[in-house]
C-alpha cells in the first residue's frame, strides 16, 4: 500500500510539473519594430508602411507582445534616436533595454516595385486585339533581428515575396470586365509584400527560440510586494513563480563596443497574485530573498 502511494505521489510531481510548464510555455516574448529604411526608391513612405505590416501581422499571430508605436517613439525621441532603420545594433539594444523587450527589429526595403511583359496577339475565338500583359510584382525586405541583452545580430536575412498577374490591357470589347483590384491585399504589390512580411514572422519566430524570456521590476513596495512587467498580456497569470536576478555592471568588449552581458545574481524568488493595468503589468509578492529593486530581471528558472 505504502508502495501504492509513493507512486501516485510521483506521479502527482510529475503531473505538477507538467501542467507548470505548460503555463510559462504560453508566455510571450516582447518584440520593438522600427521603420524600415527605403533604399528601393519607390518612396510613399514605403519603409514605414511595411514596418506597420509587420506590427500587424506579429499581433494577429498572437505570439508575441508587440511594443506599441507611441511607447516607442516616445523611447527613441528621449535617445535622440531617429525611427528609421538607419540605427546601429549598439543603439537598438539601448532602446530594447528601456523597453524591455527581448527583441529589436531593424531593417531596410532593397526591392518594391512591379515589372510589365507585353505578348500581342489576337485572343482566341473572341478575336480581340489588344495585347496580354504579364505583371510581376517583387517585395524585398533586409530584416536585422537585435538581441536588445547583448546589441548581437542574431539573424540577417533577405525576406522576399513575389506575386504575377496576367490582365489585357487595351482591350476594345467594352463587356469584359477585369476586376481592377481596388485595395492594397487585392494588388500584386500588395499580394508581394504580403508574403515578404510573412516570411519576416518566421524569421522572428526563429530568432526568438534561442532567446529566454525576462520580465523587469518596475516598482518595489515597503510591505514585500512588487510590480513587474508584463502581466497578462504577455501571458504571465497569478500563481506563476519566477526568480529574480539583479543585473551586475555591465561588460563591454572594448574591440567591438558590444555588451559581452553582467555579472547577474540570483536575488530571490516571487509569485504573481494580481493582473494590473490591463494586462500591461502584474504584482507579485516575495517567496524568498531581499534586495528587490527596480530593474531586477525577472526569469524562468
Amino acid at each position: 500500500m505504502r508502495t501504492r502511494y509513493c507512486v501516485l505521489g510521483l506521479w502527482g510531481i510529475v503531473l505538477t510539473s507538467f501542467l507548470w510548464a505548460q503555463g510559462l510555455s504560453g508566455l510571450k516574448k516582447r518584440v520593438a519594430v522600427l521603420n524600415f529604411e527605403d533604399r528601393s526608391g519607390y518612396g510613399h513612405q514605403i519603409g514605414s508602411g511595411l514596418a506597420d505590416m509587420l506590427v500587424t501581422q506579429l499581433v494577429k499571430s498572437g505570439k508575441f507582445l508587440v511594443v506599441e508605436r507611441q511607447e516607442l517613439e516616445a523611447v527613441l525621441q528621449e535617445q535622440s534616436i531617429g525611427m528609421s532603420g538607419m540605427v546601429t545594433s549598439q543603439s537598438a539594444a539601448r532602446v530594447g533595454k528601456l523597453l524591455g523587450v527581448e527583441l529589436i527589429v531593424t531593417g531596410s526595403v532593397t526591392e518594391f516595385g512591379e515589372k510589365e511583359t507585353k505578348i500581342g496577339g489576337a485572343l482566341g475565338r473572341l478575336k480581340i486585339g489588344g495585347s496580354i500583359s504579364r505583371r510581376k510584382a517583387r517585395a524585398v525586405v533586409d530584416v536585422r533581428l537585435v538581441n536588445s541583452q547583448t546589441g548581437e545580430i542574431v539573424l540577417a536575412e533577405s525576406a522576399a515575396g513575389e506575386a504575377s498577374s496576367t490582365s489585357l490591357d487595351h482591350v476594345r470589347f467594352e463587356d469584359i470586365d477585369f476586376g481592377n483590384p481596388t485595395t492594397w491585399d487585392r494588388t500584386i504589390l500588395g499580394k508581394a509584400a504580403r508574403k515578404a512580411i510573412e516570411r519576416c514572422v518566421q524569421l522572428i519566430e526563429q530568432a526568438m527560440a534561442g532567446i529566454p524570456w525576462q520580465g523587469k521590476i518596475i516598482k518595489v513596495n515597503p510591505d514585500g510586494t512588487l510590480y513587474f512587467k508584463p502581466g497578462s498580456r504577455g501571458g504571465v497569470q497569478p500563481g506563476m513563480e519566477f526568480v529574480v536576478y539583479s543585473p551586475g555592471e555591465e561588460i563591454i568588449d572594448p574591440d567591438t563596443g558590444l555588451s559581452l552581458g553582467s555579472d547577474e545574481i540570483k536575488i530571490g524568488r516571487i509569485k504573481v497574485v494580481q493582473d494590473i493595468g490591463d494586462g500591461r503589468a502584474c504584482k507579485a509578492v516575495v517567496v524568498s530573498g531581499s534586495g528587490f529593486q527596480v530593474g531586477d530581471l525577472v526569469r524562468v528558472e
